[in-house]
C-alpha cells in the first residue's frame, strides 16, 4: 500500500506563543462608573450649598418727628384793669387806702393778691419792716402770703398782683407821674387810687 506523506509532527517548540493563563494575567484596577459628583465640601469663610439662616432683622418703625410748634401765636393781651378812684386830699390818701385794704379783705381778697403803693412817706408797716433790711423785706414779698406796701420808688421791683390800691399821699409831681402807670401795669384786676381825682385823671387820661 503506498505510504501516506508523513504527517508532521507538531513539536512543543513550534507551537505559537504561549498563552498565559487568565489566573496569572494581572487584573486593572476597575475604573468607576461615571455618575453624579459628590458635593464638594464647602470652603471656609463660604456657606455651603444650604446656606444658614441669616438672623431675622429688626423692622423698625419709622420714627415720625413731633411736628414742631408753628409760630406761637401772640397771646391775647391781658385785660385792662378796672380803675377805682376813692377822692382824698394828701393827708387822707393812706388812711383811705387802709379802708380799701380792709374792705378788700372782707369780701373774701386773700392778702396775698394785695400790693399797696405810696407816692410820699411810706406805710409805717414798709418802714419798720425795712429797719431789718432789703433782704427780709423783699422775702416777705416774695413769700406772696402777706399784703405787701411798697414806695413808688420801688415798686417796679414788685411783681404783679390781682389788686393794686395805691396811696397818693404826697410826693412830687414826677413821681406820682411815674408811680400811677407803674401801679397800673401791676394790677391784674383792680387797681384802687386814693387822692386828688384831678391830679389822678391828669396822669392816667383816664375819667374814673
Amino acid at each position: 500500500m503506498p505510504l501516506l506523506p508523513e504527517e508532521p509532527q507538531i513539536h512543543e517548540s513550534a507551537q505559537g506563543p504561549r498563552v498565559t493563563p487568565a489566573s496569572g494575567r494581572t487584573t486593572p484596577t476597575p475604573r468607576p462608573v461615571p455618575g453624579p459628583r459628590p458635593v464638594a465640601p464647602p470652603r471656609p469663610g463660604r456657606p455651603g450649598p444650604v446656606r444658614p439662616m441669616l438672623a431675622q432683622r429688626t423692622v423698625r418703625e419709622p420714627v415720625v418727628a413731633a411736628p414742631k410748634p408753628s409760630v406761637k401765636a401772640a397771646a391775647p393781651a391781658a385785660a385792662t384793669p378796672q380803675i377805682q378812684l376813692i377822692p382824698a386830699s394828701a393827708d387822707g390818701a393812706l388812711d383811705a387806702a387802709e379802708e380799701a385794704v380792709d374792705l378788700l379783705l372782707d369780701s373774701g381778697r386773700a392778702p396775698g393778691e394785695v400790693l399797696v403803693i405810696t407816692t410820699g412817706d411810706p406805710h409805717p408797716w414798709a418802714a419798720h419792716e425795712l429797719s431789718f433790711g432789703e433782704a427780709a423785706y423783699w422775702a416777705q414779698h416774695d413769700a406772696g402770703d402777706d399784703v405787701f406796701y411798697a414806695a413808688a420808688s420801688a415798686a417796679g421791683r414788685a411783681a404783679s398782683r390781682p389788686v393794686v390800691v395805691v396811696a397818693v399821699n404826697g410826693g412830687s409831681t414826677e413821681v406820682v407821674a411815674a408811680g400811677l402807670p407803674l401801679a397800673l401795669g401791676r394790677a391784674g384786676a383792680l387797681l384802687i387810687v386814693c387822692g386828688d381825682p384831678q391830679q389822678i385823671n391828669s396822669v392816667l387820661g383816664v375819667g374814673v
